[in-house]
């Protein structure tokens, strides 16, 4: 039987949860689902006025969909946001009256902060477990779209160095054509953010169905990779400016690629050692 992900609950949507309770409960509850980023921040009693009810009703609400307390409810609530996140809501992040040098500045700690979070939630024993799949596999197929591709071609150019069976899948028929043939004998690492691009999604939930081990690569537990993968490993993504920071997943892929030339080192060694005497001297580099 295949494994569930880590912190199992937690990937359990709201949705689900919320539509174990009664139809009332079910009607107070529901503007916090639909706009979670309004309502992350309020006290009990704050949210009950907010939604015309009480603080005690609120609590309850709290214990039907599963959580032990209210602050859990809040931390929950945060994952949600950020998964539901666009690019106004991460500008609308930094202050207007600020000046763009200020938001240059928070930009960077926004990064700091993610890659501080990852450093803090390392686990490398998982990283060379996962190295050790990677080798063992007959083959191994990445699957990633819109700006995700970039990561995509950055581990595949590194395996590739180590001469691994490594394939890539970055549009919707791609990656339908790259499922089909998934079996036992492979690994699938796939990579998304936020809500999910739907053409990963399926794919994973494809090479599942066909018995591939799959390994996501997300910056929440929420997100629907946690729900469909074997395991997930993550980096937050969050910033203040439009787009997303991939300053922790870099860092994450860093860290896998690093695992996976430690756990076979002679032979990654023999490698480099080759790859040496192109780079000193190959004929591609300025110079030469």
């Amino acid at each position: 039987m295949p494994t569930l992900p880590r912190f199992s609950k937690d990937t359990v949507p709201l949705t689900e949860r919320i539509a174990k309770l009664n139809i009332k409960r079910q009607e107070i509850i529901r503007p916090i689902v639909e706009h979670p980023r309004e309502f992350v921040l309020l006290s009990v009693r704050a949210l009950a006025k907010r939604l015309q009810t009480d603080p005690a009703t609120i609590i309850r609400i709290v214990h039907g969909l599963e959580f032990g307390s209210y602050k859990d409810f809040q931390h929950h609530l945060h994952e949600l946001s950020l998964v539901y996140a666009t690019s106004q809501d991460t500008m609308l992040k930094s202050y207007p009256g600020d000046s763009k040098n200020s938001a240059v500045t928070e930009c960077v700690y926004a990064d700091i902060k993610n890659l501080q979070g990852f450093k803090n939630s390392l686990e490398p024993a998982r990283l060379t477990a996962l190295a050790k799949r990677i080798y063992a596999a007959r083959r191994v197929v990445l699957i990633g779209g819109d700006i995700a591709a970039v990561l995509v071609s950055y581990l595949e150019y590194q395996l590739n160095l180590l001469g691994l069976p490594i394939f890539v899948a970055t549009s919707g028929g791609a990656i339908s054509h790259a499922m089909r043939a998934m079996s036992k004998r492979d690994l699938l690492i796939a990579i998304s953010f936020r809500r999910g691009l739907r053409q990963t999604v399926e794919g994973i939930q494809q090479a599942r169905e066909r018995g591939a081990y799959c390994v996501g690569i997300t910056d929440t537990y929420l997100s629907p990779l946690a729900r469909t993968c074997h395991e997930v490993f993550l980096g937050s993504t969050d910033t203040v400016y439009y787009g997303s920071s991939y300053v922790a997943p870099i860092a994450l892929a860093n860290a896998i690629l690093t695992a996976v030339g430690e756990f076979k080192r002679p032979r990654t060694l023999a490698i480099v050692k080759e790859l040496a005497e192109e780079q000193r001297g190959g004929s591609r580099w300025f110079g030469s």
